[in-house]
């Protein structure tokens, strides 16, 4: 038996590995199933070439528990190694100092095995002590066994093994227990090893007899070593893809199509992504895409690798060019990973640019379900835009599809507004917002659906993507100022009728200290309240809500906007109503007020062209004592003029038909209209 020292400049190899890979540590499966892989591989060219003249005769990788000696064991039989070799493939690790490793590597336990040659290493992460017993294929070679208990010390002794390959044996530390359990293996074999190029078999097959569940002599395959992407798109129909879909994601609906990647020049990539049916679960979807190199299970966090709209696809990707074990920083800087990305993201424009133009039919049938990632590939992607700005669809209030160009040149004519800016008008509600609907179809207007969870960040990109364009809500304004063909033609009512019939109107409505007052003369067909609400303030409080980064707006109220029609012969009789109740008391109000607004002017003029120190104290005093009486008898002015409109039954039955027609009459409020509204009748 030989004894020695594994090649390592420092003695505290192993802490290290335990130390900053344990956040990683179930990876030692993946790792040296992955060298047992290569090894059965390596024997098979070696075949194929001549150089081995033997048979192989099962090439199945096993995998075996045994509790009770608490190990863990991965057998091949590939290409196994001379005690020669030994030495020169698992003694030899170089590093330059423990101090320089533990300073560039501390962040990054994810590349310190890759960049070191250390995926065997990864079994003292779990083990305290790791045996390798092997057999070279070359003629005459001797079995060795390797054993080393996570110190530097090793040794190195003859073996029995009839057969060429290799047994790593484990002997889990007490810290790894969980590897012990037959679920857990199969848990990490499904996660890293499902699609190795060679079987991987780990226990027997299970069947039910006579209640019970007994062992079979079958292999428990737990991998398929050919999957869907390896093979070329000719010698696959639609159920294949489909069927390997749903061993990805069995518990997904079938998903609405695929692309599948083959390419092998300036890079080498192949893969299958299928786009599922979602709609608004944005961040529940990520991380569904996996990253394979040669069929070894990398990652499922593929930023950065993937355009960031795409992770929201289902798949696999498989590229040798993408290192096994890297830092996510890593990736973002290679540059073979940036050409991949930019690679996948003109094939999947491609691909839906063509779906559109053989079926346009299904394409828009798709459309709902698509339409959340194209609107993220829009919103985050420049190149994506431009090649998407073709394809992607608006769809408006009836159900209709138009491409971008298609749907400019049906709203030109008619919704350009004086300042030749083109208005696209649109709803998040239909039913919310039908009366706004309406009275802008009754325009001859058209009025787009943009109610998906992306589409108020994606009308302000639309904005500055589209020359001379605005997009408003149908329900910002009311219909005659929404797209403005002549100027403002305001209101008829006097200033003094205006004041009161505002004091009057505010009364009854709820959360009137968020509200605005504003008088237009539109027809008597039009309803006599219409509530609106600012585009600006409220598409700035909805990108706040969505993290559209405009936290300024997201705490302020909502702000509204109560239209008063006063052509409206309901807002007349307001009004008269008001004269014959109240007009003695306003009028009262109306002459104290001018009195000391009088009195007030005349004592400013008194002031004029005097200097600051010539101005005495009571000439200052006495101003301010006349507005603050004149602001007391305005607010008791309003107070009369609120609780008026509070107890008047027509006042309130107005407001709240204006409440109802914008689904803002709720609770008390709702239950009290249905009773007036029944008094009334």
């Amino acid at each position: 038996m030989q004894k020695g020292k594994i090649n390592v400049t420092t003695e505290n190899i192993f802490p290290i590995i335990k130390k900053f890979l344990y956040s990683d540590h179930e990876i030692f499966l993946r790792e040296i199933i992955s060298n047992a892989v290569d090894a059965t591989k390596k024997l098979k060219t070696l075949q194929r070439v001549g150089d081995f003249k033997g048979e192989i005769k099962d090439e199945t990788i096993r995998i075996k528990l045994d509790k009770k000696k608490k190990t863990l064991t991965v057998s091949d039989n590939g290409i196994g190694m001379t005690g020669e070799e030994i030495k020169k493939f698992i003694n030899q690790i170089a590093f330059s100092s423990a101090e320089d490793f533990l300073e560039k590597y501390k962040d990054k336990a994810d590349a310190i095995i890759g960049h070191f040659g250390l995926g065997f290493y990864s079994a003292f992460m779990v083990s305290d002590k790791v045996d390798i017993i092997t057999k070279s294929y070359k003629t005459n070679s001797k079995a060795v066994k390797w054993s080393c208990d996570g110190s530097p010390e090793y040794t190195l002794e003859d073996a029995d093994r009839k057969e060429a390959g290799t047994d790593v044996i484990l002997h889990i530390d007490k810290d790894s227990k969980e590897f012990l359990e037959e679920s857990r293996i199969n848990e990490l074999l499904r996660k890293y090893s499902r699609y190795l190029p060679i079987p991987v078999a780990f226990g027997k097959v299970k069947d039910w007899k006579d209640g019970k569940e007994v062992e079979t002599d079958k292999d428990n395959i737990v991998n398929i070593t050919t999957p869907a992407w390896v093979k070329k798109p000719a010698d696959l129909k639609e159920e294949d893809y489909l069927e390997f879909y749903k061993d990805m994601y069995p518990m997904q609906q079938d998903p609405l199509f695929y692309i599948h990647l083959n390419v092998d020049y300036p890079f080498n990539l192949t893969g299958i992504l299928y786009f599922p049916k979602i709609k608004d679960q944005l961040e529940v979807q990520k991380n569904k895409i996996q990253l394979f190199s040669n069929q070894v299970y990398v990652t499922d966090s593929v930023e950065g690798i993937v355009p960031e709209f795409l992770t929201l696809l289902h798949g696999v990707l498989d590229s040798p060019d993408i290192p096994l074990n890297v830092s996510r920083s890593y990736l973002q800087s290679d540059s073979n990973v940036k050409k991949i990305s930019s690679h996948i993201n003109k094939k999947v424009a491609d691909r839906l640019m063509d779906i559109f133009k053989k079926d346009r039919k299904e394409f828009e049938n798709k459309w709902d379900d698509l339409k959340l990632f194209i609107t993220y590939g829009l919103l985050s992607d420049e190149k994506f835009f431009e090649r998407a700005s073709k394809f992607a669809l608006l769809k408006n209030t009836d159900g209709k599809y138009f491409t971008f160009e298609e749907y400019k040149k049906l709203i030109k004519d008619n919704q350009t507004d004086k300042n030749k800016s083109l208005v696209y008008l649109y709803a998040t509600n239909a039913d919310e917002q039908y009366t706004f609907i309406e009275a802008a179809r009754s325009k001859g207007y058209d009025v787009l659906m943009m109610d998906g969870h992306l589409d108020t960040h994606l009308v302000s990109h639309l904005e500055q993507k589209f020359e001379n364009s605005r997009f408003v809500r149908v329900d910002a304004d009311i219909v005659d100022k929404l797209i403005q063909k002549d100027e403002d033609k305001g209101s008829n009512l006097p200033a003094d009728k205006q004041i009161a019939l505002k004091s009057v109107l505010l009364g009854p409505l709820p959360g009137k200290e968020n509200f605005d007052v504003d008088f237009v003369s539109l027809n008597d067909t039009e309803p006599p309240l219409i509530i609106t609400q600012s585009e600006f303030t409220r598409r700035m409080k909805d990108m706040s809500s969505l993290g559209g980064g405009m936290d300024i707006y997201g705490n302020l109220p909502d702000r509204f906007t109560l239209v008063v029609n006063d052509a409206s012969k309901l807002i007349s009789r307001v009004i008269d109503d008001v004269d014959k109740e109240l007009g003695d008391e306003l009028t009262t109000f109306s002459g104290k007020i001018e009195k000391l607004e009088a009195q007030k002017s005349k004592l400013e003029k008194a002031k004029e062209g005097k200097k600051e120190d010539e101005i005495k104290q009571e000439e200052k005093d006495e101003p301010e004592k006349l507005e603050t009486k004149i602001k007391e008898l305005e607010e008791k002015r309003t107070r009369v003029l609120e609780k008026y409109g509070k107890e008047n039954k027509v006042v309130c039955q107005l407001i709240d038909l204006a409440l109802l027609s914008n689904n803002m009459l709720k609770g008390e409020n709702l239950t009290n209209f249905v009773k007036r509204s029944i008094a009334l009748i």
